[in-house]
């Protein structure tokens, strides 16, 4: 077998597959590669990786896509900032803030609560940067604040807005064997599942043959006196 390409979104972390992977083909490398959510799709259409973890919604033409799991969304403050003071945030309570609203914004909606700021940073991490300077807050998954931490800033679950979705996609056209590989695993199936990858069984050992027994001697039978 070939290598297999990887593509992901930042943030989102495919560690624990790749150690699965590793686990069961040790001879088929993986490559990863990083792309922006932007980029995502055109990445397996252009047959530059075989599959991509990206963020829900995307044009689907000529894409398969599989969810796998819901981020918590949440906004992004200072660590002096009163919204700390909650353990999570609604919508209202972002009414009278400043919000950011960058260009690669990953949540399906057509911009975040509160009064927005007109100019439109063009990076998440330029946004966290204006964050950081108290020019507004900010609205992601939880995986993009971890990604961009910083010790001025922390993060507050916000509810009554899109959630992102995690997907795993690959070309329409064809499912590889590879593919078929890693869908196994991010599905969590079993080395021995009938769809899942299949490693071959190792044949039982026979058990050891045991000694004969010998037969019993027949009694004679006794005299009456």
């Amino acid at each position: 077998m070939t290598g297999f390409r990887l593509g992901y979104v930042p943030g989102v972390t495919p560690a624990k597959w790749v150690r699965i992977w590793t686990e069961r083909l040790p001879r088929v490398p993986l490559e990863l590669i990083q792309v922006s959510a932007v980029e995502a799709p055109d990445l397996v259409r252009r047959g530059d990786a075989d599959s991509v973890l990206l963020r829900l919604p995307i044009d689907r033409t000529g894409l398969h896509a599989i969810p796998l799991y819901v981020e918590q969304t949440v906004v992004v403050v200072p660590k002096d900032h009163l919204i700390t003071a909650a353990e999570e945030v609604t919508v209202d309570d972002l009414a009278d803030e400043l919000m950011l609203h960058p260009q690669d914004d990953v949540l399906d909606w057509d911009r975040p609560p509160g009064r927005l700021i007109d100019e439109r940073p063009a990076r998440t991490g330029d946004a966290i940067e204006l964050v950081a300077m108290g020019t507004g807050l900010l609205v992601v998954p939880q995986s993009l604040a971890r990604l961009h931490h910083r010790k001025d800033l922390t993060y507050r679950p916000l509810t009554g807005v899109p959630e992102s979705q995690v997907a795993l996609s690959w070309p329409e056209a064809e499912t590889s064997e590879l593919v078929e590989h890693f869908i196994g695993i991010v599905r969590g199936r079993t080395n021995n599942s009938t769809r899942g990858p299949a490693t071959p069984k190792q044949p039982k050992k026979k058990p050891a043959a045991q000694p004969s027994k010998q037969p019993a001697r027949p009694r004679k039978p006794r005299r009456r006196r």
